[in-house]
Order: C-alpha cells, then structure tokens, then sequence
C-alpha cells in the first residue's frame, strides 16, 4: 500500500531524536582530494554520520565539465556494511521536478507546445477551472477563474493548484480522497503519514484533478504545488510517448543516465539506500531496501517526486544544465532554452510572501537566484523530501549534489545548510 506522508510530518511535526548508538560512526572518504578541496563541506556531511545522526551522507561537486568529486561517509543503511558511493541509489523526491520540466522545455525548443499556451489546449478538463473563495477554506464556495493555466504556471508552481503536503482542511482531504499524490514512501503503516489509495493512472489523476477547485487565481501566487507531476501528463498527450518512455528517450538515454528510474529493478536492490524517519529518539527504517515500495511499479510515474537515481547519473544531468543543454560531447537542448529555463519565469507580481522562494525567482522547476541573493545571480536547482538536494551555480561555473535519506527534511539540517558549507569552501 502506498504510504503518503502527511503536510505535518514532511514539514517538521516529527521530533528528532538522539539513537545515534544504532549508526554507524566510522567517516569514508572517497576522494581526499575532495575532502581537502571542500573541507567545510567534508567537515558538515561526515559530522552527521561520526555522531550517529544519519546512516550515511555523500556530496558530488564538478566545476565545468570536469569529473566530480565524491566524498562522503557511512553505509546504505544502519545494519549495512556497503559504504555509499557515486552509484548508490538515493529517494530524489522534488529533485525530480527539474528534471520533468526540462522535458518540457524541449517540448517547447520543438514547438510543439509554448511557454504561455493553455494546458486546456492538451487538457480540455481544465478549460473552466474554479477557483476556492477562500484559500484552503470551502471547496464548495468558488468562482470561475478569471485567467486559463499556461504552461509556464504548471513550470513554476503559479498555476494555483495545490499540494497535499501544503494544503489544509478539505482541499487537502479532497486530494488525498481523489488520490492526487506527489509520490510515494512506503508499504509500511506509519503513523502521522495519511494513508490514501493513488490515482491508478497519470490519465485518471489528471481528470480528477480537473475536477477539484484551485487554490489560488492562476499566475498569482508562488504555491507548491502538483503541477510538475500534472505536466508529465502534458508531455505525454504532446510527444504522443508514455511520459517514463519520452524522459528515457529525450534525457536519459542521450546523458548516459543509467540508473535513474521510477521503478528500481530487482537486480539492483542492492545499491538501495534506507529511508528514515527520526521518531522520538530513534532513527526508524521507514522504507527499508530489500522491501522498497520503490521496487514496485508505480501507478503514476510522478513528474513532481518519483525518481530514483544516483549522484553519478544526477551530476549528469546537472552537468547539461551547467553546459548550457550540452555535456560529454552531447547536446540536449539550444543554449537559449537551457538559459531560458534556468532564467525567473515569474513576474515581480508574483505573490512569493512566506513561500519556499520568498526574495527568490522561479525558473523551469527549480529555484533561481537573484542579484539581491547572498550568493548573487546564476543558481538553479531544487532540494528533495528525503534530504536531497542539487543545483548548479552558473556564475562561478560549479554543479552540486548532496544526498542522504531521512524524512522529515528539516529533522535535521542536512539539506538546509549543505549549500552554506559549500559556499564556506568556494567564497571563503
């Protein structure tokens, strides 16, 4: 059974606690170079495994198209002994977003569809959407949208729709009675996560949520949202391919992206890692890799959360973007719409007040930096549920990835201050 978790739990409502004796403690560096060249960063991962935090912790940083880095620490999970490494297989949860919106994208590059057209133009259900008088309130007390969704709205989370990890009260139980997930977690019962059947297909979570009223007027408020897993349907109806086979076929195949699926074959479980949850004192295996809900097929392949991959076959990928749609002698996409991607796509209009990107920009399915950012313009990237994150840094010509498995992200604060160590070692 599908497992989703719960807004309360993603967002913080679990409380961390201290089994840190149950860890493995010993560091592994897989490239004192990089442990030298990073020593902030080296110092900040391998911390949460020496003191039994996290079972195992791993960074890949290039700079242009030179190979990475890896270097990290402990094990695939608590009772294993197989160290982590460049081909370990992590949970990438929202870091999957970039990746479907760059599949957009080259929709885009091909004219078969544009940035600003009407999704009712693929998905006539959406044509005469409501909208709920009161955000998060009555899903009985609406109006007509006043404006249509676009393509670029599904690209940067403005389309108004909502997200059962954000929303409250019943547009929230709405979604999760439709079935409109953004992923999955575990087989396991977890208590705090909501237990909901999914959409059997890409097709029906589509309809069904055509059929539910949007949060917000469409193009005025940044909102996390499924739109990125709504696009993979739009992809699919524009290329005519199944949208797992288009990213295979358009992305992965042509950047040699070999272990990332939504499914993981049986034949490589044993590269999985351990998910966890920190429960009241003790690190819980949420979703153990023998018995992965991820070795199963999903009944929809979630453009917003679903993939599995490695930092080997991630840094691929960001080495495309770094590139400019081009990396090992391949191009993916123009140099223009790699730039246009990665560029704010939204207005200054845009309500962004108490958002993820509140004082940021929003690109083709990550966030982007702006002259007024600490770092300054050129980043682009996206962090996961599960402790994930990636990005690249344009400007001083730098792709990054940190990974580690644990649930609620902000347990602890791998994901949220992996980015400042980094820039400790490259701004110092």
């Amino acid at each position: 059974m599908n497992r989703m978790v719960s807004r309360r739990a993603l967002l913080g409502g679990m409380a961390l606690g201290g089994a840190a004796a149950f860890l493995p403690g010993a560091a592994f560096a897989f490239r004192a170079d990089g442990a030298a060249l990073f020593p902030a960063t080296n110092a900040f991962i391998t911390g949460f495994v020496d003191r039994g935090e996290l079972a195992s912790t791993l960074a890949c940083i290039g700079k242009g198209q030179e190979a990475p880095l890896y270097f990290g620490a402990g094990t695939q999970a608590m009772d294993s002994t197989r160290p982590v490494g460049p081909d370990t297989l992590w949970r990438l949860y929202s870091m999957t977003k970039p990746v479907t919106a760059m599949a957009a994208m080259l929709l885009i590059e091909d004219g078969k569809m544009g940035l600003d057209q009407p999704i009712a133009d693929f998905l006539p259900a959406f044509r005469n959407m409501k909208v709920q008088d009161t955000p998060d309130g009555s899903i009985t007390a609406v109006h007509p949208a006043k404006t249509p969704i676009t393509v670029r709205q599904l690209l940067t989370h403005t389309a108004g729709l909502g997200y059962g990890i954000i929303q409250k009260g019943p547009i929230r139980d709405a979604y999760n009675k439709a079935g409109i997930l953004g992923g999955q977690v575990s087989r396991l019962p977890i208590p705090g996560f909501a237990d909901a059947t999914p959409a059997p297909s890409l097709a029906a979570f589509a309809d069904r949520l055509a059929e539910l009223p949007l949060v917000y007027e469409p193009g005025t408020r940044w909102s996390y949202s499924v739109g990125l897993d709504l696009m993979g349907r739009v992809i699919e109806l524009v290329s005519g391919q199944p949208f797992e086979a288009f990213l295979k076929a358009r992305l992965f195949d042509p950047l040699g992206m070999t272990s990332t699926w939504f499914q993981v074959p049986a034949s490589e479980v044993g590269r999985l890692t351990t998910n966890y949850a920190p429960v009241a004192g003790a690190l819980i295996p949420i979703d153990p890799a023998t018995s992965s809900i991820y070795l199963d097929k999903p009944p929809v392949p979630y453009g917003g959360g679903g993939l599995v991959s490695s930092a080997r076959d991630y840094d691929r990928f960001l080495a495309m973007l770094l590139g400019e749609g081009a990396t090992g002698g391949v191009r993916i996409m123009k140099p223009e719409t790699a730039r246009l991607a990665m560029s704010n796509l939204i207005d200054d209009s845009i309500d962004r007040k108490g958002t993820f990107i509140d004082g940021e920009g929003f690109g083709a399915g990550g966030r982007v930096s702006l002259p007024t950012s600490p770092t300054g313009e050129g980043l682009y990237g996206w962090a996961g549920a599960a402790g994930t994150v990636g990005f690249v840094d344009r400007r001083r010509g730098y792709r990054v990835g940190g990974y580690t498995q644990y649930m609620p992200s902000n347990a602890l604060p791998f994901q949220a201050d992996f980015g400042k160590n980094f820039y400790l070692d490259v701004m110092s």
